[in-house]
């Protein structure tokens, strides 16, 4: 059975990533990047289903575990009655393909360890025909896909087609390595790796990464543990940023809100980008604008939400019934049917986006100029319409308060980029638009008598998205719209928490379409905390900021949900959206004072004059 999702840590190699458990089992992985199909499955299923478990005989559950400084190497301790041992788990950077390495070292005493490893291809749906190699090697292969397992003793391995099996004494002094390599079947692995070799590299490269970051201020801990996380979560090739790399895990226990979030969304661009730059890394920053601004060229009408990895735009959802879902919880889907979802604000996110990255001064191709005036005269002639929104619902298209902001974003952001984009002709128009829709959105989509901006045009829900409102700079910070905006989102809270809306005539079903329920939002959380702190009540931020802090989980993770009445996290996991609002919110708490002018210099109240 799998473990509660906070049970979870996170290696990886920037190209794919594996979860390991607190028991020391690795219970998800996919080979060989992050979108492809799981070779490790448990996690959405139970062991039949792909694990790679190492521990002491009994497997219980450790007795601590830490990342290794400020890296992704992770030490898992048990300490037992016979004695006591370590496991650190790492991937290093890739040659040829993916490999795990796992290193058992005793630390005192005598202790009876085991390890089992069993692959399963094809989301934990192949059985691998296995067979041994020589006394330290087992090899296992079906269509497209073969693995090695490869130990630097001969421990007695036992080899069947399910299940490759041994078990040993690690005394003290004693060191045991194992590595675990993919590659396509067709290809002869290499299986030359020197464990201690990597471990040296992979502890290097992220030492050495960790070490530019300059934010200076409280919680530099969850702040750089984020930035790493993100970091695990690029896809080093294209520059692509993944939200989570998981599939299905659930929102709800039980229930049908199982996404598959091992793809790229917009929506997270412009979070993510100044996330990046306020953190001092251009580098990744530039690869992320560069992926962007890839897998958005060509007709501004085939703008999609996501996209892959790779750029790619077909992403077709399906559901895997072999797979019993994580604790229950079906259907098991792979692919995102959002893909094909109208949603009008991601137009707005791509646009500001690229005015950050100018902003920040990136250079920005004369291309990108031409595909931003594109988008900007479809958006002209679209926003007006309803459509699926922030929140990606699968219920009928409304007109979304957030998506017709973002338009307003667009419109004031291409506004401003008009004179050095050489875009002067268009100013005329792009501020006629800005003006038209600020006057809609606040005549349309404010309750005067809830003093509230709401989630669509005539409903009387409030919507957490409404918290961005003064970092986009649609209104200023002491605006009084705003103000009672704020005070109605805390109408969200559950014990802290902020839930993602809320519904007036019922449940949140009746806005998405689906059954059950879902638990509070981190990042909405954040982005109350980050809210505010731009409207001058910082004490208070910081205590939303500290709870949220709390519930991470012992090595700092972050997954999408928090349940307050459970105490548990929900959603897939590590969530990029999470750990993003974290480090933006420290610094809007925290952030320098050249942070704060440049913060404050893009706020301007709705329909501005450029």
């Amino acid at each position: 059975m799998a473990g509660r999702i906070e049970d979870y840590a996170l290696i990886g190699d920037r190209e794919t990533a594996a979860l390991v458990g607190a028991d020391g089992s690795i219970d998800w992985m996919c080979a060989p990047r992050f979108d492809s199909p799981a070779c490790f499955a448990a996690l959405l299923g139970d062991e039949e289903n792909g694990h790679w478990w190492i521990g002491p005989a009994g497997r219980p559950r450790c007795t601590r575990r830490a990342y290794r400084g400020d890296t992704l190497v992770l030490d898992t301790v048990w300490e037992t009655t016979a004695g006591a041992v370590r496991l650190t788990d790492f991937m290093p950077s890739r040659g040829s393909g993916p490999l795990v390495v796992r290193v058992v070292e005793g630390l005192s005493g005598r202790v009876e360890m085991g390890s089992d490893l069993r692959l399963r291809f094809d989301n934990g749906r192949i059985v691998p025909w296995t067979w041994s190699v020589d006394a330290r090697t087992a090899a296992a292969v079906a269509g497209p896909d073969s693995a090695f397992l490869h130990c630097d003793r001969t421990l007695g391995t036992d080899v069947s087609r399910r299940c490759t099996s041994a078990r040993f004494t690690v005394p003290a002094g004693a060191r045991i390595s194992f590595v675990l390599g993919w590659s396509p079947s067709h290809i002869p692995p290499d299986m030359s790796t020197d464990p201690a070799a990597a471990l040296d590299q992979t502890l290097g490269f992220w030492s050495s990464w960790a070490a530019n970051c300059r934010y200076r201020g409280p919680f530099s801990e969850a702040v750089m543990r984020s930035l790493i996380t993100l970091k695990a979560l690029t896809y080093a090739p294209t520059g692509g940023i993944v939200a989570a790399v998981t599939s299905s895990v659930p929102e709800d226990l039980g229930g049908e809100r199982n996404w598959d979030y091992r793809f790229c969304w917009l929506r997270d661009s412009t979070f993510t980008l100044s996330c990046l730059l306020r953190s001092g890394y251009r580098e990744e920053a530039v690869a992320w604008k560069d992926w962007l601004v890839r897998a958005v060229a060509g007709e501004p009408a085939d703008l999609q939400p996501l996209y892959g990895v790779g750029g790619q735009r077909r992403l077709p959802e399906s559901s895997a019934e072999w797979l019993a879902g994580y604790e229950g919880s079906q259907p098991v889907r792979f692919g995102n049917a959002a893909v094909g979802q109208l949603q009008l604000d991601v137009y707005g996110e791509v646009v500001n986006t690229v005015y950050s990255a100018m902003r920040a001064d990136v250079p920005i191709d004369r291309h990108v100029w031409a595909l931003i005036a594109s988008f900007m005269d479809h958006l002209g002639r679209h926003w007006t319409e309803p459509d699926a929104g922030f929140w990606e619902v699968r219920g009928p298209r409304r007109h979304f308060v957030h998506s017709k902001v973002m338009s307003w974003v667009a419109a004031d952001r291409a506004l401003r980029m008009a004179r050095v984009a050489g875009l002067r002709g268009s100013a005329d128009r792009w501020r006629a638009m800005r003006g038209e829709i600020a006057e809609e959105v606040c005549r349309r989509g404010w309750d005067d008598e809830r003093s509230t901006f709401v989630q669509h045009y005539g409903s009387r829900q409030v919507d957490a998205s409404a918290l961005l409102l003064p970092r986009l700079g649609f209104l200023r910070p002491d605006d009084p719209r705003l103000l009672g905006t704020i005070e109605a989102v805390r109408g969200l809270g559950e014990d802290g928490f902020l839930r993602r809306y809320s519904s007036d005539a019922g449940p949140v079903h009746e806005v998405d379409g689906l059954t059950g329920g879902e638990g509070t939002f981190l990042a909405c959380s954040f982005w109350f905390a980050d809210a505010l702190a731009l409207t001058g009540r910082r004490r208070e931020a910081r205590d939303v900021f500290e709870r949220v802090l709390d519930v991470r989980n012992d090595v700092g993770l972050l997954a999408e949900e928090w349940d307050p009445a459970v105490r548990r996290q929900l959603g897939n996991t590590p969530q990029a959206f999470s750990h993003v609002a974290l480090v933006n919110a420290a610094f809007a708490l925290h952030g320098t004072r050249e942070n704060g002018r440049r913060q404050g210099a893009r706020r301007r109240p709705a329909g501005a004059h450029a």
